[in-house]
């Protein structure tokens, strides 16, 4: 029997984690979960969202199932800390970033794959004034670990690390710049990480076969970054004869998103591109209500959607948020530990869900959200757990 860390984390996570393991044991699937310390509540009682404790039992046990996390900018998480831990160096740090990095969760991959029937498909006008709604099959694959999303930046920064900038004549635009003035984040790739996650993509192309990846950067202006994972994926490419490398720029690509969606199978990028680009794509099959990722390393992965945490929908009775980008990371879940019929079988009763259409969050019906989403035709969370358990 697999033993899988429940890690609720804040807001909507905890509903719709406890939703999804119903699910799970609804399709048959036996497993042991142990609820793990995450979040907000203990960084403010504290100082740490990711405690030691649930470090090590990720590291026992290997899978993690992750509902959804609360993030504030520096100064207000340091006025919710309790009184007794100001002042005495705690720093606020996403303990989802945390796992990534601690585990080196490299990959990770965020599948934006439309539901035939969902309302909140993308549909394009054609020139004959009708409109067409073009099948999305993309898999964004995002370099998890490095990048501008390490972490590695300072304000105010040290003489060493000034100096060491200011060997770069880039630097000179900001020579007049007082040190208290300046903040400097840092953009690191390495050709480690690069390969694989470049390979990565390919692997997953030619699995399940995709007949192109995308890299996704900004190589004529972040030339040393973006240019470094432009060579080496023509490298990797020379590999794969049958699957071509095409390469956009980021800003380009969000452009063209709505050009021709259908045309992309597999895209690679960086940490922040990679969130960028899954995102826009996720607008494309109804938005972060089924949008589902996978982290994955060496030895753990942690599943999660990519949504936040939702705060002011958390303590709704009946709760009304859309669970599907839950469910499809515990299917994502499924997949990895080779429950690949278990996995289908839930993948089908969403999609049967969907496109017979009696079954609707607040989303999915375009409302705003709020305590009258029911009154208006909406199904709670839990209204829409039966349903696809009675597909199964």
């Amino acid at each position: 029997m697999k033993t899988i860390v429940a890690l609720p984390g804040d807001g909507i996570g905890k509903v719709v984690l406890k939703e999804a393991i119903r699910l799970l044991n609804a399709a048959g699937f036996n497993a042991n979960y142990i609820w793990a310390d995450i979040g907000w509540d203990f960084w403010c009682k504290e100082g740490n969202a990711l405690p030691q404790r649930t470090i090590d039992l990720i590291e026992e046990h290997k899978l993690a199932l992750f509902g959804a996390i609360t993030s504030k900018p520096k100064e207000a998480a340091d006025k919710e800390l309790v009184h007794s831990l100001r002042g005495k160096g705690y720093t606020y740090f996403s303990p989802i970033v945390g796992l990534r990095q601690k585990f080196n969760l490299d990959i990770c991959i965020r599948p934006c794959i439309s539901f035939k029937g969902n309302p909140l498909n993308f549909i394009r006008k054609k020139n004959d004034g009708t409109f067409e709604e073009p099948i999305i099959n993309t898999v964004i694959f995002r370099q998890n670990t490095e990048g501008l999303y390490a972490g590695v930046e300072w304000t105010n920064p040290p003489k060493n690390v000034r100096d060491a900038f200011e060997s770069n004549p880039k630097m000179k635009s900001f020579s007049n710049v007082p040190n208290e003035e300046i903040a400097i984040s840092t953009r690191i790739v390495t050709k480690k990480a690069s390969h694989r996650i470049i390979r990565a993509a390919f692997e997953y192309a030619k699995k399940h076969g995709y007949t192109n990846v995308t890299l996704c950067e900004k190589p004529n202006v972040l030339r040393e970054t973006s240019g470094m994972m432009l060579k080496i994926a023509n490298e990797v490419s020379k590999e794969y004869p049958n699957i071509e490398l095409w390469d956009t720029n980021i800003d380009a690509q969000m452009m063209w998103l709505t050009k021709n969606p259908e045309d992309y199978g597999v895209i690679v990028a960086e940490n922040m591109f990679g969130d960028i680009i899954s995102d826009g794509f996720a607008g494309l099959i109804g938005g972060l209500g089924f949008a589902c990722s996978a982290n994955l390393g060496d030895y753990q992965a942690v599943f999660e959607p990519t949504h936040g945490s939702a705060p002011k929908y958390e303590n709704l009775n009946p709760s009304i948020v859309n669970p599907i980008a839950m469910f499809m990371s515990a299917v994502m879940m499924l997949e990895y530990i080779g429950e690949i019929n278990l996995a289908e079988k839930i993948k089908n009763s969403i999609a049967y869900v969907i496109q017979e259409g009696k079954i609707k969050t607040y989303d999915m019906l375009k409302l705003k959200g709020g305590s009258d989403s029911l009154s208006k035709g909406a199904a709670s969370t839990t209204q829409m757990t039966d349903a696809i358990i009675s597909m199964l």
